[in-house]
């Protein structure tokens, strides 16, 4: 059986692959791809904050420290931006739905290894 880290690290390189295909795909302008820019800021800037928060978890250690921990869950809740439950609303769903819902195991998978298990470990 698989180490909790190793599930979460599992978990965290699955966001990673997610967002690098979208933003190769914003790049390339292929197919569905995201849009340049939200409301909020412009989508490669906050791809790039994302992908190097999940990095950065990997390279600590996801369950090694706090800092670890709370990388884990900032990389899943900025994976959520691009992947969340409002993608069930989006147009382009039935072309992105595989995408989506990968990484909204991945995001269940790091929450529960963070917080539910963690929290289980130390009330022992």
């Amino acid at each position: 059986m698989l180490s909790e880290s190793r599930s979460i690290s599992a978990a965290l390189s699955v966001l990673i692959i997610l967002q690098l295909v979208m933003l190769g795909a914003l790049y390339a302008q292929v197919p569905p791809h995201p849009p340049a820019t939200i409301p909020l800021f412009a989508i490669a800037p906050f791809l790039a904050v994302a992908l190097a928060t999940a990095a950065a978890a990997l390279i600590i250690g996801p369950l090694a420290s706090r800092t670890g921990k709370v990388l884990s869950l900032l990389a899943a809740l900025m994976a959520m931006l691009s992947f969340g439950p409002q993608k069930y609303l989006d147009l382009q769903f039935p072309l992105i739905w595989p995408a989506v819902l990968t990484a909204q195991v991945a995001v269940i998978a790091i929450f529960i290894g963070v917080l539910i298990r963690q929290g289980h470990r130390s009330a022992r």
